[in-house]
């Protein structure tokens, strides 16, 4: 994660905007009197938050545990080609 100083961001505030939205990069600003903070786009945020989400839901770690112990062991669901086809779109 790059860090610059407040006023830097403030100077550059577009060109950093920019590269935050297309680069998904999250940017670190610093403050002299003050605590730091994180510019983040919003999509990644909402990713951000959905993956919380996943990790705290005991429910939902376990399924994915299960799925991973089949998958390792070979097992588990088989989709056919037309299914693969219409999942795929091909």
């Amino acid at each position: 994660m790059d860090t610059v100083s407040v006023n830097k961001f403030r100077e550059n505030l577009k060109s950093f905007i920019e590269q935050v939205v297309s680069q998904h990069t999250p940017i670190k600003v610093t403050r002299r009197s003050g605590e730091d903070f994180v510019v983040l786009s919003a999509d990644d945020w909402e990713r951000e938050q959905e993956t919380l989400y996943v990790l705290q839901n005991s429910d939902l770690m376990r399924q994915i545990a299960a799925s991973m112990n089949s998958h390792s062991k070979g097992k588990g669901y088989k989709p056919t080609a037309e299914e693969v086809d219409g999942i795929t779109g091909f």
